[in-house]
């Protein structure tokens, strides 16, 4: 095992990231970074992964609705042959068309983009692990995140992690949380009594409760932001306390690219991870169905251009991937920064960048 990060001994001074003492102050943790990369690519290989590398540049950048993104135009050689394209936001859509070509395990380390996200735990241009597993639930991807965990840690030389006053054991019995769980622990709500199972639920119910805690709803929030608000406030700073925790069992108006559980189609396929109070990923259990996944597009987007005004193109050609086959799967995504602070000791995701998006 590695021996732990210890910060240069080097005044703090408001230097750009060029300089040679800023980069000295970055670079224990830049050399932890490195190899917590190298401990990633040894456990996907030996769970028998493929690497792949798929355009950053997409027709779509994603249908998340409350995501923005970066826009561009694809220029030909002829002054009307023009298009527009976005960076994406995630690789999921190329990654699932692979899927269906026929890759069963797949992974990749991506950058990729998001547009008004700037803070010590994000960045507009940040890496992201994503990996797909065709023929697997999306609980084994639980056993990949602590395979993961685990070997980040060591790579780094930490029993432990630490961020922000929280400390995290990744080697101990992880603890699995359901959503409606969550709720009733941390904030004494019965989530699943305010909920009628739709995509846009009414919002009315969560709105009493969360007034009678102390979380002040907003005028025009939905249900959906009702429960941010609340996650926000009173859940996810107990979230990865002590040990990492899996938020499981999410509603289904809240992933739109996750089939329902089989044994209540209230809830989605999906959990996040969480360690120290950060999310770390979020995993689905795959929807398949093109017809329904083209109306959860058309409903977020709608939802997006009411409340942004604007929409995303729908990627035709993921559409089609999907009506041509998609075999049962289950994915995720991890910022893979945010582990390489945790397995550095970082406390700033510009810590473990070797340089910024410059200007900002």
């Amino acid at each position: 095992m590695s021996a732990p990060i210890r910060s240069a001994s080097i005044p703090s001074g408001d230097l750009p990231p060029w300089h040679p003492e800023a980069l000295a102050r970055r670079r224990p943790y830049l050399a932890a970074r490195g190899r917590v990369l190298n401990a990633v690519r040894r456990v996907f290989e030996d769970l028998a992964f493929v690497e792949v590398d798929t355009p950053a540049l997409q027709v779509s950048p994603g249908m998340e609705p409350h995501l923005q993104a970066f826009a561009t135009e694809l220029r030909g050689p002829h002054p009307d042959d023009r298009r527009p394209l976005y960076l994406h936001t995630s690789p999921e859509f190329a990654m699932k068309k692979l899927l269906v070509a026929g890759v069963p395990r797949l992974w990749q380390l991506a950058h990729v983009y998001r547009n008004g996200e700037r803070s010590g735990t994000h960045a507009p241009e940040f890496s992201m692990l994503e990996w797909y597993r065709a023929g697997d639930g999306y609980r084994t991807l639980i056993d990949d995140c602590r395979e993961l965990l685990r070997a980040g840690a060591e790579a780094g030389g930490r029993r432990t992690f630490s961020f922000r006053g929280m400390t995290c054991d990744p080697f101990a019995v992880w603890r699995v949380l359901t959503v409606p769980e969550a709720f009733r622990e941390y904030a004494g709500i019965d989530l699943m009594a305010t909920y009628d199972g739709s995509h846009d639920p009414d919002p009315a119910a969560l709105a009493a409760e969360a007034a009678r805690i102390g979380v002040a709803p907003h005028h025009g929030d939905r249900w959906e932001d009702i429960v941010f608000r609340i996650m926000f406030d009173r859940i996810e700073p107990h979230l990865g306390e002590g040990v990492p925790c899996v938020l499981t069992d999410y509603p289904l108006c809240m992933a739109a690219l996750s089939r329902p559980k089989p044994e209540d189609p209230r809830l989605a396929e999906r959990f996040e991870l969480y360690a120290c109070g950060l999310e770390l990923a979020n995993a689905f259990g795959e929807l398949t169905d093109p017809a329904v996944q083209r109306a959860r597009f058309e409903a977020d987007m709608a939802l997006k251009e009411r409340l942004y005004g604007e929409r995303f193109p729908v990627d035709e050609d993921f559409l089609a991937a999907l009506e041509h086959g998609m075999p049962q799967s289950s994915g995720i995504a991890m910022g893979f920064d945010r582990l390489a602070m945790l397995c550095s000791g970082a406390e700033s995701i510009e810590q473990v960048l070797w340089l910024p998006v410059a200007g900002v």
